[in-house]
Formats: structure tokens, sequence, C-alpha cells
């Protein structure tokens, strides 16, 4: 049985719960404890790359989250994807290794988040990476945990992705993130010779044998117990019984923008008459728990095509698919080592006030029409998602039990957003045009060649644009009334001994993947408590 008690609880093995408890348990003589819902990533499913596929939406490694219905996409609601093992998301996200833009964290800066300007993350980048490419050493770091490469063995297509770039006027770029995002190429990924390498494999594995470092998988936490002003502990479920966990220092949230709300406003910490609405008693009104959640919607161009060298399942492809177990562990090459997003980039729509302000990840396989993870056949697709969007959602409770979480985006309730995916959407067809394409060409299947005009594009959208799973901003730090953390040590305003640390305390949404920043906001938290 574990201790009841300890220095530092961290909730969330996530991308910035595990580089937290690494940095905390340096320290031997303090205890440090990291709790995650979730149980093992011990899987195939998650070390091989390929295997992304039978992790979203199975309940054994993915929340299998849905949002509530959207009234701007056809009132539909769609999945929210959120890793539920130890590793988080990023034991289910697709690997790309992205920090998004200098200007992003600039503006943090200009919000009123000092300290987080592009010149002071960019060191904690640097110490976190251990670049395997040789790539600019202004920009990168060899010398920590989080292995960086390029992908094993990309398929063919994502090459001709990045070369068809340039008829559309898009330059090959072979580092995103050092001095400028635009361009095609091939994304870096955290992998380790050609397997996942996660948070949790980079940052925690490697420690499991620090006595004073425990561990609690499958262990989920009912309420933070707050008394006199202080968080003091936890209540947690764990193989049918609950128990209460003593912090004698802090308690850090790091359980990512749905469950870190969740869990403040499941304690009675937040907008107090929302919560008394639905049964819970408030212990400090924080009007801004739960608020300005925001993510990259996306639209997808997907294109069937007879060339089998797509991935893809058919009969033609079949010697392939019979290799490639044998290919993979044997050589770490072949169909299995794919991320299936390995290529993508950024571009700027006409409404692009500088920066890009549309990414893609482009899919060398067949992305069904029909809503399905494998379809039959070959073919090629690109993902377009909004940037920086405008539209502002937020997280809410359903009831007093606080188990329920309604996730509501509002999706192009901001109809700017509208209007640059429509534009992205035409700029990735472009790319598709181009004779780069010709030998293996098909039929448009979404939206589908009968889909020209701005308004049948954007009708399509609101039929079938999602989300590729980059929600932040619930916590978000800042100096105004809204801000629930303070940007110097991600304390929650009006409560001792609570922090949180993933991509909730974002004031914004960065240009780009989550993973590499929430890693960075782990350092930098850890950073903050140990400088006390």
């Amino acid at each position: 049985m574990p201790s009841d008690s300890y220095d530092y609880i961290v909730v969330g093995a996530g991308s910035a719960g595990c580089v937290l408890a690494n940095r905390l348990s340096a320290d031997p003589a303090a205890r440090v404890c990291l709790i995650e819902a979730g149980g093992s990533d011990d899987s195939l499913r998650v070390r091989v790359p390929a295997g992304i596929l039978s992790l979203y939406g199975n309940p054994n490694y993915d929340y299998c989250y849905f949002g509530v219905p959207q009234p701007q996409l056809n009132n539909r609601s769609i999945p929210v994807n959120r890793g539920k093992a130890l590793g988080g998301s990023s034991s289910i996200n697709s690997m790309v290794y992205i920090r998004g833009a200098a200007q992003d964290y600039d503006e943090w800066a200009g919000l009123g988040c000092a300290g987080w300007a592009y010149d002071d993350v960019l060191p904690v980048f640097k110490k976190l990476e251990r670049n395997l490419l040789g790539q600019d050493p202004r920009f990168h770091g060899t010398g920590g945990e989080l292995l960086v490469d390029n992908p094993r063995d990309p398929n063919v297509l994502s090459a001709m992705f990045v070369k068809a770039g340039a008829d559309a006027g898009l330059p090959e770029n072979r580092d995103f993130n050092a001095e400028s995002q635009f361009g095609l190429g091939v994304y870096n990924v955290t992998q380790d010779r050609g397997q996942r390498f996660s948070s949790y494999t980079a940052f925690v594995r490697p420690v499991l044998d620090r006595p004073n470092l425990t561990v609690l998988g499958s262990c989920e936490v009912a309420g933070i117990i707050v008394a006199d002003g202080r968080a003091t502990g936890l209540r947690v479920r764990q193989d049918g019984g609950e128990w209460a966990l003593t912090a004698t220092r802090e308690i850090v949230l790091s359980s990512g923008a749905i469950n870190s709300p969740q869990l403040l406003l499941a304690s009675g910490i937040g907008p107090a008459a929302e919560l008394r609405q639905i049964g819970i008693e408030p212990v400090l009104d924080l009007p801004g728990v739960g608020k300005n959640l925001r993510d990259h919607v996306d639209g997808m161009i997907t294109v069937r095509s007879s060339s089998s060298l797509t991935l893809g399942l058919s009969v033609q492809n079949l010697p392939r698919m019979l290799a490639a177990p044998f290919s993979y562990f044997a050589r770490r090459k072949g169909m299995l080592t794919t991320n299936y997003v390995e290529a993508g980039g950024f571009a700027r729509t006409r409404y692009a006030d500088g920066l890009p302000d549309i990414q893609f990840h482009f899919v060398p396989g067949y992305r069904s029409h029909r809503g399905r993870l494998v379809e039959y056949g070959h073919g090629y697709a690109i993902h377009t998602c909004v940037l920086r969007p405008k539209s502002i959602g937020e997280i809410r409770l359903s009831g007093g039990d606080g188990r329920k979480v309604l996730i509501d985006h509002r999706f192009f309730s901001d109809e700017q957003d509208a209007k640059v995916l429509v534009e992205g959407i035409k700029v990735a067809r472009r790319i598709f045009a181009s004779p780069v394409f010709d030998a293996i060409r098909g039929k448009e299947m979404l939206p589908g060649r009968d889909v020209r005009t701005d308004d049948e594009i954007l009708a399509y959208l609101r039929a079938e644009a999602l989300t590729v799973y980059h929600p932040v901003g619930t916590c978000k730090m800042g100096t105004d009334a809204m801000a629930v953390v303070d940007p110097a040590t991600l304390k929650v305003r009006g409560i001792d001994g609570l922090r949180v640390a993933d991509a909730s305390v974002m004031p914004t949404l960065i240009g780009g993947n989550t993973n590499a920043p929430s890693m960075m906001i782990g350092q930098r938290a850890a950073e903050m408590i140990l400088s006390r």
C-alpha cells in the first residue's frame, strides 16, 4: 500500500506531469507522488507508431470524450480524444515535435505573462531536447531527455507532398522549430529508433528506481481537499476503494485542458454561481476556471487512388502488409513505422497577418470518407487546421458529482475561423493539383469535385470539420479577472499549495502541436517550485 503523505503530488502523468515528477524527485529528500487515471503504457499498440489507429476511441487508452452539439457545425457532437494512460496524450498522439512560432510566446508576454516570451522559453525547450538530427544549435538542444528524430521510414508520398508545395508557392522547410514555420516538410517526431517516445518514456521510466518517487496508475482523483485557504490533499479512488492523500508542500494539476479544470470545478473552485446551479458548494469563486477553451478546428481532403505506393488495406498490398511486422522488428523499417502524418507544414491564407494561419497534416494513405478508422483501398489525404482561432469555448460540469464534463468548443462562433478554413482548403487543393501527384492521382472523395464555391466548401466544413486535439487555455495564466493562475508561479489564485502546469495555462493557442509546449510548461513549473 502506498504512503498516504507526500511532499508533492502531481496529478496527471502526461506531457507536463512526467517532466515535473522527474525534476521534483531529483531531490532525494522530497517525497513525490505521480497520479494517473489511466493504466500501463506497456503495449505494442503504444510503442509501435502505426498502432495509433488502435488507440483513438479505445477506452483502455483514451477518455473517448465527445463535445456538446456545435450549433455552427450542424449540431454535431465531435470526438475529443485524450490520452488515458501513463504518458497521457503523449502516449496516443502522432508524435509530431512542433513548438509554435516565436511570436506566439511573445504574445503571451504581451498579455501580461512576463517571463513567457520566446527568449524566455527557448532555453527551456533546448534543455529538454536531445536532438538527433544535427539541427541548428541556436534552436535545438542535445543534452535533454526527449529524443527528437526524423521518421524512420517515411512513405514516398510524403516526399511527393513536400515537392508539390513548390507549385503552391510553399518552399521546403527542414526545421519548423527554427527561424520560420513557413513551408512544407517532413515532421520531426519524438521517437527512439522507430518507437514512440512519450513523456513517460523520456522522463519517468528512467527514474522509477528512485525510492522517493511513487507512481499510482489507474488512480482517479475525486477532489481536492482545501482547508483554511490551502490545498492540503486529494481524495482518490483506486481498486474500488477511496482514501485521502496528503501533500505537505504542494499539489500540481497536470491533467490537461479538459481534466484540470474538471477537477477544480468538482472541488468547488470556479464560477460560484454556475457551481451552485449544479449542486456544488463553492470553495473559491474563480470565474475563469473552464473558460477560454481554444482548439484547432480542422477540415480534410481525402483522395482515393489506385496506387499501392500509398498506405492501404488491399489485396495488391498484401505482400507488404505481411512483411511489415518482420521489417519493423528486425530493422525498424516498413509500414509500421508510420505515424500517418509524416509530413505537413504551414501556409498563409489571404487573411494571414504575417504569420502562417493554417497548418497541414498530410496522410500518405486513404482516410475514410465515411469516418471509419480503417477503409479498404488506397489514397492520400490532407488535414488543414486554423492555427490561431478566434472562437472560444468552455468546459463545464453537468452534475454535482463532478464526473461528467461538458466540452463546448463553440467552433466557428467567430466567423473569421470559418473564412480562414475555407481558404485553407483551397490552398490544400492547390498542393494536390500539382503535377507531382499526376502519377497517382485519383478521385477526390471529400469534399468532392462538385464542392467548389466558398459557400459549398463552408457547408462541407459544417458537416465534416473536426478537431486535431489541441485543447488549451481553460486555466489560463494572466493578470486579468479571468486568469486562473499567476504567470510568475503558476499558482492558483486565492489558494495556497496548488498550481496548474499543463496546456490549460496557455492564454492563447500556439501555432502548432501542443505536446512539446506542454513539456516546456512542466519544466518551467518545476523550476518555479524548486527556486523557492
